[in-house]
């Protein structure tokens, strides 16, 4: 005999409720969710707490939903329990949002249970998702194609959502259902493999697979819990690695070297996780903007910059060896400095000239700058000058931060690139390999636009 609470009792503890809590149970009224709901029941009067049943009529299926929805109802009142009811249109949301009937029915459906466990002062919401759910999930993943983190199956908890029942399967909840009375009704396209690729899953392959090994459901799941250790430790990895990336708002910067001296396997989610630092989230980032992010820093020579187009308003550049991404425009681009005429760059005007003329930058003679080429861009953080009179090269962020120059300041300071090399940083001074000798040198002058100085 399986005590009430013994299926649920594998669960580890984190994902029981506690000692005198309130809990929402989502209820289909199916077979899983009817015994998630019978055992929670006995859990929660055991120690003093409650649970409460919550049910969303996609009116989907008419008649039958609202079946469904009256017998939910019948049981919830002969068990006790305080049930919570919603119902939304998800066809005419499906059309309007632009997405499947699908996504807008689990749209619908995880917003009502949501709001119903903040109506009702609950802080987990509990769904009956078991081993067999869990392994079909994961061979339709790997049948879309899935790169790592598909392949580790459903979360036993993602916010305040809980699964109790990953360890549990659909076998041995039809036994429960069968020892303790537990009513349930049945949704008839279940067992349709014409409606859902999910159910041709459940009632075609998923057979043919129990009958190599009937464990082939655990045994998959299992698979999937040892590949979740993997994912955990290669996101740590990636996390570590990106402890460091100056972020502000609207921006990230990451060195290229320090992608691809990161494994193959960490790099993409470094990657991810630049655009979690950005603040936009990793939702329809893909393996092909990943892919594209990656083929860009490898394509870019020194001194050229590259960049795309990304989901968010999100823009990525690689200048120099660096990748940035960017949420806010970003006008101040990379550009030649041509002899004798006058370039407007930012808060600046640059004119590169053979000879000083007023305020500006002094460079090595024409002679040594000859056929390289003169550059102007933004600042990148990680940079390096030795300035003379210093023991060694320092970043233009440390700088920058010396000379107490903002971080707003600092990305509008003109840089001056020699053969894609930095050579000079206004108002931060020159680099020693480019110090003029002599009388003959290559001048940059510079000149603040009217507007920039409030003139």
């Amino acid at each position: 005999m399986t005590r009430r609470t013994e299926l649920l009792e594998r669960a580890p503890c984190a994902v029981l409720p506690e000692r005198g809590g309130a809990v929402l149970c989502a209820v289909s009224g199916g077979l899983d969710s009817m015994c998630l709901l019978h055992m929670l029941d006995g859990w929660c009067k055991a120690r003093g707490g409650r649970v409460i049943a919550a049910h969303f009529n996609h009116q989907l299926r008419g008649a039958a939903a609202d079946r469904d929805e009256t017998f939910v109802r019948k049981i919830c009142e002969q068990w006790g329990i305080l049930l919570t009811v919603g119902r939304g249109n998800v066809r005419d949301f499906a059309k309007r949002e632009g997405q499947t009937v699908e996504e807008a029915a689990r749209t619908l459906r995880y917003a009502f249970l949501r709001q119903a466990a903040e109506t009702e002062g609950c802080g987990h919401i509990y769904t009956a998702h078991h081993a067999d759910d869990n392994a079909e999930t994961i061979l339709l993943n790997l049948l879309r194609g899935t790169g790592l983190k598909g392949l580790t199956g459903m979360e036993r908890q993602r916010d305040m959502i809980l699964r109790p029942l990953l360890d549990v399967t659909r076998a041995e909840l039809e036994a429960y259902a069968s020892q303790w009375d537990v009513p349930h009704i049945e949704d008839e396209t279940n067992q349709d493999p014409e409606t859902a690729s999910r159910n041709l899953l459940r009632l075609q392959v998923m057979p043919l697979l129990k009958e190599l090994n009937p464990r082939a459901a655990e045994h998959i799941c299992g698979t999937a819990e040892r590949l979740r250790i993997i994912d955990g430790s290669l996101e740590r990895d990636a996390a570590e690695r990106t402890a460091h990336v100056e972020v502000r708002e609207g921006r990230v910067t990451l060195a290229a070297d320090a992608i691809f001296g990161a494994p193959e396997a960490v790099r993409p989610r470094m990657l991810l996780r630049l655009f979690d630092l950005l603040g936009v989230g990793r939702k329809d980032i893909g393996a092909v903007h990943v892919n594209a992010l990656l083929d860009m820093c490898r394509r870019t020579e020194q001194g050229n910059e590259t960049r795309i187009s990304l989901p968010h308003g999100v823009t990525a550049r690689c200048c120099r060896r660096w990748l940035i991404l960017e949420t806010r425009p970003q006008p101040l681009t990379e550009i030649q400095l041509i002899p004798g005429q006058p370039v407007r760059w930012g808060d600046y005007t640059l004119t590169l000239l053979d000879h000083p003329e007023g305020h500006g930058i002094a460079l090595r003679d024409r002679t040594i700058c000859e056929n390289r080429g003169v550059k102007a861009a933004p600042c990148i953080p990680g940079d390096r000058l030795t300035l003379p009179g210093s023991r060694g090269a320092r970043s233009v962020k440390r700088l920058c931060l010396d000379k107490r120059i903002s971080l707003e300041e600092r990305d509008r300071l003109p840089a001056i690139y020699i053969n894609g090399k930095l050579a000079a940083v206004w108002r931060l001074g020159v680099d020693q390999e480019f110090l003029p000798e002599g009388r003959a040198v290559r001048f940059i002058k510079i000149e603040q636009n009217r507007e920039a100085d409030g003139s």
